[in-house]
């Protein structure tokens, strides 16, 4: 059973959810609980203070146990957006071929898509081949508010 805690973020308020060892899930705004998972407001301290340095640009690498929840592949896709360093992006391919799996960049866009942990595993990180912003589960605005930070957090231009 998960237990479940809400935080205030400049995109919202992102529900935390895990066991009580490590975050299994992350949710955007307007995302609701599921059924059986217990609201507890003292949860996941560590991942709610983490969230805040991020957005004040204050971190540039989560440091939590995390426990994503997919399938081999889908962990190996997740296992490559760790490795996309604060501030830049990559693209489906490169991430594919990262993964030794070079003709399966739809199956990346769709594990990158699946992922239950956004902005601690940066899904928001990838980006289409031609430069383009590419679906998100936060929405459009939210990825491009996430790599913004970034940019300007790593002294960066934005494209």
């Amino acid at each position: 059973m998960l237990r479940y805690t809400f935080t205030d973020t400049p995109i919202g308020s992102i529900l935390i959810a895990g066991d009580s060892e490590s975050i299994v899930e992350i949710h955007f705004a307007g995302a609701k609980p599921k059924p059986d998972w217990i609201r507890d407001d003292d949860a996941f301290p560590e991942a709610t203070d983490q969230l805040r340095a991020y957005f004040a640009g204050e971190l540039q690498t989560f440091v939590l146990p995390l426990s994503p929840r997919g399938t081999e592949f889908q962990m190996s896709v997740w296992g490559a957006l760790q490795q996309i360093p604060y501030g830049e992006t990559t693209t489906y391919s490169t991430i594919a071929n990262r993964i030794g799996r070079p003709a399966a960049i739809r199956a990346v866009g769709a594990a990158n898509g699946a992922n239950p942990i956004p902005i601690v595993i940066p899904c928001h990180r990838v980006i289409g081949s031609n430069g383009s912003m590419t679906g998100f589960g936060g929405g459009i605005d939210v990825k491009r508010k996430l790599l913004a930070l970034e940019a300007r957090v790593a002294g960066q231009t934005l494209f």
